[in-house]
């Protein structure tokens, strides 16, 4: 019965290390001139932050809008609409991913995130042409 419990707890711990793994639906990848971009061509582009608000404050991308990871299921429709593009900026891999499976669930489709460490990229970050949170 042991062995039986320990087999369980270990299938449930690779699904969910591989599920956080597991590439996201409508999530890309893209170098931050590459952003610039995708905003000049987007009719309606957000930067989302999710990082924590200490964070944010701390050192922000002008322009972006902040809803930290844990609020961001039940707040996003504030700031956001599921036909606008959103380029997520998180400091993980694993937080954007989350991020970004939490805004899929919601019926966005046009998902990007900035590769490596975004604030590197702070200068042509805030050269995009994006719309803040209306509401």
């Amino acid at each position: 019965m042991l062995r039986f419990i320990l087999i369980v707890l270990l299938v449930i711990t690779v699904v969910r290390v591989l599920r956080y793994a597991w590439p996201v639906r409508s999530l890309s990848y893209v170098e931050a001139r590459e952003a610039h971009e995708l905003a000049d061509q987007s009719q309606v582009m957000k930067m989302l932050d999710v990082r924590d608000a200490v964070e944010y404050q701390e050192d922000s991308i002008r322009g972006s809008i902040n809803i930290s990871l844990g609020r961001l299921a039940y707040v996003w429709q504030h700031c956001l609409s599921s036909d606008d593009s959103v380029l997520i900026l998180a400091g993980s891999y694993y937080k954007r991913n989350k991020a970004a499976r939490i805004l899929y669930k919601q019926g966005f489709r046009k998902l990007y995130a900035v590769n490596g460490d975004f604030l590197r990229n702070k200068i042509t970050l805030s050269d995009i042409s994006v719309k803040g949170c209306e509401g």
